[in-house]
C-alpha cells in the first residue's frame, strides 16, 4: 500500500529535506519516526527537495508499507507520529493513494513564497528578510513577466548539480505588498512545474537588483541569456523562504481520504 503524508516543517535546524550524511534532514528524521512506530524500515520519498533552512508549510511525501490502515489507524498514526517528532515538524494527514502517484514526479506544480520587509519585525525576524529601501514594484512585476518567457534557468542555480537540464516553465510570479499581523510584508511568489537548486533565491535577489534601479529589465534579460550563475544577483537568506503549494492530479475520491 502506498501512503500520502501531508505535512509542514520549519527548516531552521536541518539540512534541507534530503538525507546527507552527519548532517540532520526532514526526511531522515521523519523515517526514524515513522519506522519506529511501523516497527519496519520506511523509506519516505519527498514532493521536492528544499534547502538548507528552507521552510514549508505545504509538503507532501509518500511511503510504502505492507500494512492496510483503516481511516481511523491513520488518524491515530497521525496523532502519534506528531507526539514523536519534534515541534518544527507537523503532520497534518496520511491517506492512501494508487500505486502510480509519486510523491515527486505526479506533482505538476510547486509553488514558493518569500517574504520581505523594510521596517523591523522583532517577532517575525526568524522568517523574513529585511531590506532597506522601497523597491518599484511595477518594475519588478515586469521582470516577472520577462521570466516567464524563458525556460533554460541556468544563469539563477547552483554551481555543479547533477541535474540533467536547467529547464524550467515558470507558471506564475508576481510581487506584492500583503498586511500581516504587525503591518505590511513585500511578497514574492513563483510557481513552476520544477525548481532547480537555489533558483528562487537567486531570482529573487537579482529582481530586487531590477526594482532597486541597480539592473535594468534589458540587462534582466541578458543575465538569463548568459546562462551565467556569476551574472545574476546575491542569493537571499533561506530563512525567508516557503513552498506553499504542491500541485497534484488528485480526484475527488483521494481529497476525500486525506480530509477524512
Amino acid at each position: 500500500m502506498r501512503y500520502f503524508i501531508h505535512l509542514s516543517y520549519n527548516g531552521a535546524n536541518y539540512h534541507g529535506w534530503q538525507i546527507q550524511p552527519n548532517a540532520s534532514s526532514i526526511q531522515q528524521t521523519m523515517e526514524n519516526a515513522l519506522g519506529l512506530l511501523l516497527h519496519q524500515e520506511i523509506n519516505i520519498v519527498g514532493c521536492g527537495r528544499t534547502d538548507t533552512g528552507v521552510h514549508a508549510s505545504s509538503f507532501y511525501a509518500h511511503f510504502e508499507t505492507d500494512n492496510v490502515f483503516s481511516s481511523e489507524q491513520l488518524k491515530n498514526l497521525v496523532f502519534k507520529l506528531n507526539s514523536f517528532l519534534p515541534n518544527d515538524i507537523q503532520i497534518f494527514s496520511i491517506f492512501p493513494v494508487s500505486d502510480d502517484l509519486h510523491a515527486r514526479f505526479s506533482a505538476t506544480s510547486r509553488t514558493y513564497k518569500y517574504f520581505l520587509t523594510v521596517d523591523k519585525k522583532p517577532f517575525k525576524n526568524d522568517f523574513i528578510h529585511r531590506i532597506f529601501y522601497y523597491p518599484d514594484l511595477d518594475m519588478m512585476n515586469a521582470a516577472c513577466e520577462i521570466l516567464k518567457t524563458y525556460e533554460d534557468f541556468t544563469s539563477f542555480s547552483k554551481l555543479h548539480t547533477q541535474t540533467a537540464t536547467n529547464n524550467c516553465e515558470i507558471l506564475h510570479a508576481e510581487w506584492k505588498w500583503e498586511d500581516d499581523f504587525v503591518g505590511k510584508q513585500l511578497v514574492f511568489t513563483i510557481t513552476a512545474n520544477r525548481f532547480l537548486r537555489n533558483m528562487v533565491r537567486s531570482i529573487t535577489g537579482t529582481i530586487l537588483d531590477v526594482g532597486r534601479g541597480k539592473l535594468s529589465l534589458e540587462g534582466f534579460k541578458e543575465v538569463i541569456e548568459s546562462k551565467n550563475r556569476c551574472n545574476a544577483g546575491t542569493s537571499l537568506p533561506a530563512k525567508a523562504l516557503f513552498l506553499t503549494h504542491i500541485e497534484y492530479p488528485f480526484d475527488d475520491d483521494v481529497l476525500s481520504k486525506e480530509i477524512e
